[in-house]
C-alpha cells in the first residue's frame, strides 16, 4: 500500500471517529468546546461530576425516588414511585365537565330514576329489612315473572346483624351462587352526575351479589354520594392501599338494544335495581 493511500485511510478514520463522537455529544447534550470533553477519560469524568446543572438534567427523574433505588430500600422506592404517580394525577388537568347543583344527593336521586332504577329514602339503618320487603311486596310482575317476586336472597357482610326474619325475609350472608332472586348490597360511592353506583370488588364486597340476582337492592348512604366519575377515582385512591381487583360502575338494570334498537331491561343482569337512600 503506497504512503498517500496509507495517510488517507487514517484520515478517514480520523473523520469517521470524529463524526461518531459528534453524534454522542449531540445526545449527551455536550458541545465540542466544552471542558468536559478533553479526550482525557479521567478528566471528563471529574469535569462531568463536577457540574450540578448537567448532573439534574442527566438524572431527569425524582430525587426521592433515586435516593431510595440507591439505597436498595424497596419500600421507600415504592412510596417515591407512588408519590411521584399521585403528584401527577393531581396536577393533570380535568377535560370539560358538566355543571352540577350543590345539591349532590338531590341530583343523584333525580338521575338514579333517570336509569330505570326505583329510590326510596328511609331514616335508619334498622329499617333497611322492611324497607326490601316493601319493595319485593309491591313489585307488579307477570305471571311468567311471579318467581322473581321472592323473598330468599343474599346480603353482604355489613347487613347479616339486621333482622330479617322479622320481616319475613329469609336472608342469607354470602356471595350469591348463581341462583338467587334477590341480592343486597351495599356501594363503595355513588355518582350524582349519572345515576352510577360504584363497586371495588373484596372478600366482603362480592361484586357478583349486586349483579346476578333478578333484583339488587343498594344502600347507599348520602356521605357516598360524589359529583362525577373523577372523584369516584379520588377516592379509590385515598381509601385503598392497593387497587381493588376490579371497579364496577352500574347505571340501572341490565339492558340491551340489540333487537331493533328496543331497549329491554334484565339481559346480562338485574332486571331492576331499588337504592335504598340513608342520611349520614
Amino acid at each position: 500500500m503506497s504512503d498517500d493511500a496509507h495517510g488517507g485511510g487514517i484520515a478517514a478514520n480520523a473523520d469517521a471517529r470524529r463524526a461518531i463522537l459528534g453524534r454522542v455529544r449531540a445526545a449527551l447534550g455536550v458541545r465540542a468546546g466544552d471542558a468536559a470533553c478533553t479526550g482525557d477519560p479521567a478528566r471528563d469524568k471529574a469535569a462531568r461530576a463536577g457540574d450540578p446543572a448537567r448532573d439534574k438534567a442527566a438524572r431527569a427523574g425524582d430525587p426521592a425516588r433515586d435516593k431510595a433505588a440507591r439505597a436498595g430500600d424497596p419500600a421507600r422506592e415504592k412510596a417515591a414511585r407512588e408519590k411521584v404517580a399521585q403528584d401527577y394525577v393531581a396536577a393533570h388537568a380535568q377535560g370539560p365537565r358538566p355543571a352540577m347543583p350543590e345539591d349532590l344527593v338531590a341530583r343523584f336521586a333525580h338521575r338514579v330514576h333517570d336509569m330505570s332504577s326505583t329510590l326510596e329514602r328511609i331514616a335508619s339503618r334498622d329499617e333497611i329489612p322492611h324497607a326490601v320487603a316493601r319493595y319485593i311486596d309491591g313489585l307488579d310482575l307477570p305471571d311468567a315473572l311471579a318467581e322473581q317476586r321472592s323473598r330468599l336472597g343474599v346480603c353482604w357482610p355489613d347487613f347479616a346483624d339486621l333482622d330479617w326474619d322479622a320481616a319475613g325475609l329469609a336472608i342469607e350472608t354470602r356471595p350469591t351462587q348463581g341462583h338467587d332472586r334477590l341480592g343486597i348490597t351495599g356501594v363503595f360511592c355513588a355518582i350524582a352526575e349519572t345515576g352510577t353506583l360504584v363497586f371495588t370488588s373484596g372478600a366482603a364486597t362480592p361484586t357478583a351479589s349486586a349483579i346476578l340476582p333478578d333484583t339488587h337492592v343498594a344502600v347507599v348512604r348520602e356521605s357516598q354520594v360524589v359529583s362525577g366519575m373523577e372523584e369516584a377515582f379520588a377516592r379509590v385512591r385515598a381509601r385503598h392501599a392497593t387497587w381493588p381487583r376490579a371497579i364496577n360502575f352500574m347505571s340501572g338494570p341490565s339492558r340491551t338494544g340489540d333487537i331493533e334498537q328496543t331497549i329491554v331491561l334484565g339481559a346480562h343482569g338485574p332486571f331492576r335495581v331499588h337504592v335504598l337512600l340513608l342520611p349520614g
